[in-house]
């Protein structure tokens, strides 16, 4: 986000004597730019100018080397004992000074950045009564190898006297304002940008030097020897040309050895930015000031003519960051022809980063300033692809004003000239292919139908104005026509344009005013089943979590899913958030599994989670998406098409439990979750979506154990899994022993429910008959089976029947197990009579008989 140095907002604004951080960013809320923190003063206390009187180096025990100096600070803050006039006897360790320098002193009292507080202190066998500052020290950059000598930096030695206070000199005292900036308004990411919305809020005069008229010399037109520039984007990606303006300018003889001036280098700090070089620093200047970003070329590395263009397959390029990046055949590039290279050369990724072969060094005494304009779009592209967000492409991809390139030329050209020794070339070169916003028509009373606000014509004509808007009549008096100024590329519907208008009349005048709520038909049948869904199971125990959707192929390879299973059909994302997650996942226990793991991993060993979320399952016959326009409504026929190649996104439910199901205490050791908690909640997930289940054992789907996990149908249909996690996925995703999970696909349990209300059965007052029965059955029968047979052989007066034991051993013989259920019946008229019992039971006997199930004596 950008940082606001109050006193170069002020080259562009007026700005009261009295003006804070606190009330800069109040001005600027009230027009739409958000504080979005205020950086404090680097320094407080005295610090202050001290001129070096005597030094005297005095080598230590441990062969290290100090000078005890006497330093004059002013005759207020020189020693009080002998009536200012004596000065301060402080130790340093630097020897990059000598005496009669000018250094800058932080006295006792003051507290320098960390915060690391000065004091007198005895030291190396003295007292020393303060501190000669470095750069680090001070928070002014990462130079600690000596203490600041004053006129080193840039500033005049005639201007400078001890006791002067360093704070103001250095601007460590400044308050800095952060302010958030949204994507729409880029022209926001320059000093120009905020003195005009400071203006917009206050009144204050307000003068733009972004405007060629505004300048006492305008910048001079192109020659006919300027520096050959040509565009080659025949083929523009998305309809729009990569570049249509190109502005060269030439400085011939600059010193490479003149250090950056102080002012200019606090400013670029205190804004955010590192202090490099003169001709980089001035560039950097001049795109915070302006908004236009600039670079510099080292003349004398570049060859005519340069071609901006589209890479071609295999170009590589070493950015200024010093990494060889691949380039993509969308990237638009910066070329030249050097002698005796066949093929073009790569200068840069425009309005990207430059490359290191034409980058500007310590010997550099000739520079080309190139200050372009480049289409949004491709250079965010480029941006995202390379992962290089830097502070021109910011810039750029928010749009900058095609304007601006000959005026930040010129300025540059100006500085180097001014503070460089560098003699501008006359030779001039500007390509300049732009065009004019196109005209919108706004109905004057929009704005009050949009904000509910009355909006005179008067008004509403004048603050378009404000904003630099060219307003004539319309085709009726009711309207008029207007032109945006070049540097709001955002403002091209009307609707925008009724956004200034709301915004700089003031959001505070839209009254609060709380709709009133219409009758509805309340949630849906599907919400109120998620709802229900969610609430038991936090009810039973479970914690809600919420995970990102994206997965990766080593992901679906922790849960050991074959290669032909459906479940590695992902979608794949174009843009991905993350480079190994670049998948939409098919499976919520893909995701959510690593949430129990991060979890276990953290020191909970005892985990019940579940999620309640979208899966995404796309058909491999499905239509491509199509490609829509940029910048304009695409036609119903083309959203219908997009809609078409939407995949399906099922929603699902599921859990995973680690550890314990029941903990140990006073009242017993404690359980740990099983195969059957995960089946018992599988269930419960099914009974409130009020749908009848079937349970059948499953022996071969992953990541489930094959011993020990079932399969849940609905009306014959598969719709979820229950069961112990397989040992082999356990180890791969870090859980403990015997984890168990569930998964159901809650869009197939809703569309098998009949959706109608649950019927609360009616309470009998009579009593119960409960009849118990053990089947011998063969051990691979399961218990489900028995169970679905109890059911129907028991008929109408069944109301529960319970499995309570399961039991092999030796009496039953090899290959068998006994099945215990316990059987309530009950009428609801009358007393349940010896033979309805009996009739029942015979029932229950027979239908298990059938299965082979064989009651046990």
């Amino acid at each position: 986000m950008p940082r606001v140095v109050t006193e170069w907002l002020g080259d562009h604004v007026e700005l009261p004597q009295d003006l804070t951080a606190e009330r800069l960013a109040a001005a600027l809320v009230r027009v739409g730019l958000e504080e979005e923190a205020v950086h404090a003063a680097k320094v407080t206390g005295p610090l202050v100018v001290g001129r070096v009187l005597e030094q005297t180096p005095e080598q230590q025990k441990n062969g290290k080397t100090i000078n005890w100096c006497m330093v004059d600070v002013g005759p207020e803050h020189n020693d009080p004992a002998l009536g200012g006039t004596g000065a301060r006897g402080i130790v340093c360790g630097a020897h990059n000074f000598g005496v009669g320098d000018l250094v800058v002193v932080a006295l006792p009292g003051t507290v320098l950045p960390g915060p690391f507080a000065i004091a007198a202190r005895k030291t190396y066998g003295h007292v020393s009564d303060g501190m000669i500052c470095s750069q680090r020290e001070l928070g002014l950059g990462e130079d600690h190898d000596g203490i600041i000598v004053l006129p080193r930096l840039g500033f005049d030695e005639a201007g400078l006297k001890p006791g002067q206070d360093a704070i103001a000199l250095l601007g460590l005292g400044d308050e800095v304002l952060e302010i958030n900036v949204t994507p729409d308004r880029g022209y926001a990411f320059s000093y120009r940008g905020v003195a005009r919305e400071f203006s917009h809020s206050t009144g204050a005069r307000f003068t733009d030097r972004g405007l060629a008229s505004n300048l006492e010399v305008p910048p001079p037109a192109a020659t006919a020897d300027g520096f050959v520039v040509e565009v080659e984007d025949v083929a523009p990606i998305h309809g729009v040309v990569g570049c249509d303006r190109f502005v060269t300018r030439i400085v011939r003889g600059i010193d490479p050895t003149v250090a950056t001036p102080a002012w200019m280098k606090r400013r670029l700090e205190g804004s955010g930015m590192r202090s490099i070089s003169l001709a980089v620093d001035v560039t950097n200047y001049v795109m915070l000031d302006l908004g236009q970003p600039l670079h510099a070329y080292d003349l004398d590395k570049v060859a005519a003519p340069i071609v901006v263009r589209r890479a071609a397959a295999g170009e590589r390029l070493t950015t200024l960051d010093d990494v060889d990046r691949a380039l993509d055949a969308e990237d638009l590039l910066i070329t030249d022809s050097p002698e005796g290279v066949r093929a073009s050369r790569v200068l840069g990724i425009a309005g990207v980063m430059g490359g290191a072969s034409s980058e500007v060094s310590a010997t550099t005494t000739a520079v080309l300033v190139e200050a372009a304009h480049f289409d949004p779009i491709t250079v965010a592209r480029s941006a995202r692809r390379h992962k290089l967000p830097s502070e021109a492409a910011k810039r750029f991809e928010r749009g900058v004003d095609p304007r601006l390139p000959a005026v930040a030329a010129q300025r540059v050209v100006d500085l180097l000239v001014e503070h460089g020794g560098g003699v501008a070339d006359p030779a001039v070169s500007d390509l300049d292919e732009t065009s004019e916003p196109a005209p919108v028509t706004v109905p004057l009373g929009l704005a009050a139908r949009v904000a509910g606000v009355e909006y005179s014509r008067e008004q509403v004509v004048g603050i378009l104005e404000q904003i630099g808007c060219s307003v004539s009549p319309g085709p009726d008096q009711d309207s008029v026509v207007v032109s945006p100024p070049t540097w709001r590329p955002d403002l091209t519907e009307r609707v925008a344009l009724v956004e200034e208008v709301v915004r700089i009349a003031g959001y505070d005048q839209i009254p609060s005013v709380v709709p009133a709520a219409p009758g509805g038909r309340g949630l849906t049948a599907g919400q109120r089943m998620r709802r229900s869904v969610a609430r038991s199971l936090a009810e039973a125990g479970l914690v809600e979590t919420i995970s990102y959707p994206f997965v990766g192929e080593a992901d679906l390879d922790a849960l050991g899913l074959p290669a032909g299973d459906s479940r590695r059909n992902a979608l794949r994302l174009v843009n991905p958030l993350a480079d190994d997650r670049p998948l939409l996942r098919t499976s919520l226990l893909v995701t959510l599994v690593e949430t129990a793991r991060r979890n276990v991993a953290r020191g909970l060993p005892d985990v019940a989670v579940f999620e309640v979320g979208l899966v995404t399952l796309p058909d491999a016959d499905a239509p491509a998406a199509p490609q829509l326009p940029v910048g304009i409504r695409p036609s119903d026929d083309e959203l219908a098409a997009l809609e078409v190649a939407v995949p399906p996104q099922p929603r699902h439910v599921a859990g995973v439990l680690t550890g314990r199901r029941d903990h140990a205490g006073w009242w017993g050791e404690g359980r740990t979750a099983d195969w059957a908690d995960a089946l018992e909640l599988a269930r419960l997930v099914a009974e409130r979506a009020g749908v009848a289940v079937t349970v059948e054992p499953d022996v071969e789907t992953m990541p489930w154990h094959p011993g020990r996990c079932a399969r849940l149908l609905a009306g014959g249909e598969l719709v979820g899994h229950a069961g112990e996690l397989h040992p082999k996925v356990v180890e791969r995703t870090g859980l403990p022993k015997r984890s168990v999970a569930f998964e159901l696909d809650l869009s197939a349990l809703a569309a098998a429910s009949s959706g109608e209300p649950v019927v609360a059965a009616p309470v009998s007052a009579f009593p119960a008959a409960k009849e118990d029965f053990a089947f011998v059955v063969d051990a691979g029968m399961p218990a489900e089976a028995v169970r679905a047979a109890v059911v129907a052989g028991a008929g109408d007066l069944l109301e529960d029947v319970t499995l309570f034991d399961v039991f092999t051993g030796e009496q039953l013989g090899e290959g068998k197990k006994s099945l215990a259920y316990a059987v309530r019946l009950r009428a609801a008229d009358h007393t349940l009579t010896a033979d309805e019992v009996r009739a029942a039971r015979d029932g229950v006997v027979a239908a298990a008989a059938a299965i082979g199930a064989v009651l046990r004596g």
